[in-house]
C-alpha cells in the first residue's frame, strides 16, 4: 500500500489566489475625515441665544428679549432665531440681520405689546411685515387707514378692465412724447366714461339705456372707439368719472408722476341718426421735471 501524505497548507501562487495586500484593500476601513470634510458632513450644533439680543439691523442697534423674537412662532424672526439657522454677529457681536431697520422698532413693539404705527408710517411698517411674514401685524394695519381705503379702493379699481395697462399706457406715450419734443411736459386726451350708452340731451332716447336689454343690433350701431391716446371705461359701481381720475393721478403720484388733467370736451363722434358720441375727454398734462 503506498500511503501519500498531505501537506497540512497548501500554498497560494499568483494566479489562484488573492495576494495579503488586495485582501487588506478590500477591507480598508474608511479614513478618518479631516477637519473641513468634517465641517461639512456633519450638521452643525444648534445656535444658542442669550436671554437679551442685540441686534444690528442694517446698521441700526435694537436690544430685545428672546422670547420678543419668538412671540409668533410662524413668523420670520421666530424662525430665525430659533437655533436651526446660524445669524451672523457684527464686530462687537451684535446678531446681524441684513436689512434696513427704519422701521423695524416698530415691529419690535408690537411683537412687546401689540402697539400700531402712526398712522404715516403705516404703508412702510406694512411692507416690513411682509418681509418678517408676521401675519398678526398684517391682520392689524389691514383694518386701519390707509391701507383699509385701499382695500376698497382696489375693490373698485377691479372692476375697471385692464386698469394697469392704461395707466402703463398713458406714462410711456407721455414720456416718448416728452423725449421726442424735448420738453419738460407732455399731453395726452384720455376719455373717462361711466356709461357705455352715448348721451343726447337734445334727443329723446331712442335706443335703450344701460338700464335694459339691448339687441345686438343696438349695440353694434354704438360700438366705436374714440379719438383719444387711451381711454377707461365703462364700469358699473357707485364711483364716478371723478373717482376714477381720482386714482389716476394718485397712482401716478405713487410714482413720482406729477399730472394734472382738465375737461376739454365730448368725443362728438356722430353714430347713428342724431346720436353723437357725449363721452367726456380729458387732457393730461404729465410734467417730468
Amino acid at each position: 500500500m503506498v500511503v501519500v501524505t498531505g501537506q497540512g497548507k497548501a500554498s497560494a501562487t499568483p494566479d489562484d489566489a488573492m495576494s495579503s495586500s488586495d485582501a487588506e484593500d478590500d477591507f480598508q476601513e474608511p479614513a478618518t475625515p479631516t477637519a473641513t470634510q468634517a465641517g461639512q458632513a456633519l450638521p452643525l450644533l444648534p445656535q444658542q441665544f442669550p436671554e437679551v439680543v442685540p441686534l444690528n439691523v442694517g446698521g441700526m442697534f435694537f436690544t430685545t428679549r428672546l422670547s420678543t423674537l419668538r412671540r409668533y412662532e410662524d413668523t420670520m424672526l421666530a424662525a430665525m432665531f430659533s437655533g436651526r439657522h446660524y445669524i451672523p454677529t457684527d464686530a462687537e457681536g451684535r446678531y446681524f440681520i441684513d436689512r434696513d431697520g427704519t422701521y423695524f422698532g416698530d415691529i419690535l413693539n408690537f411683537l412687546r405689546s401689540g402697539d400700531l404705527p402712526p398712522r404715516e408710517r403705516v404703508r412702510s411698517v406694512y411692507k416690513e411685515a411682509q418681509y418678517y411674514s408676521i401675519g398678526p401685524l398684517l391682520d392689524n394695519l389691514e383694518d386701519i387707514q390707509p391701507l383699509k381705503g385701499e382695500k376698497v379702493r382696489q375693490a373698485f379699481l377691479g372692476l375697471m378692465p385692464y386698469y394697469k395697462d392704461h395707466l402703463e399706457r398713458i406714462i410711456e406715450i407721455a414720456k416718448l412724447r416728452a423725449m421726442q419734443r424735448k420738453a419738460r411736459f407732455a399731453k395726452l386726451k384720455v376719455c373717462v366714461f361711466k356709461e357705455e350708452m352715448p348721451i343726447t340731451p337734445y334727443e329723446c332716447p331712442h335706443f335703450n339705456s344701460l338700464r335694459f336689454e339691448r339687441s345686438e343690433s343696438e349695440a353694434k350701431l354704438f360700438e366705436h372707439h374714440c379719438e383719444v391716446d387711451v381711454s377707461f371705461g365703462p364700469w358699473e359701481a357707485v364711483a364716478d368719472v371723478y373717482d376714477l381720475l381720482h386714482c389716476i393721478v394718485s397712482d401716478l403720484a405713487a410714482r413720482g408722476i406729477a399730472a394734472d388733467h382738465q375737461c376739454i370736451g365730448v368725443c362728438d363722434k356722430h353714430l347713428v341718426n342724431h346720436y353723437y358720441c357725449k363721452r367726456p375727454i380729458y387732457e393730461f398734462k404729465i410734467t417730468w421735471w
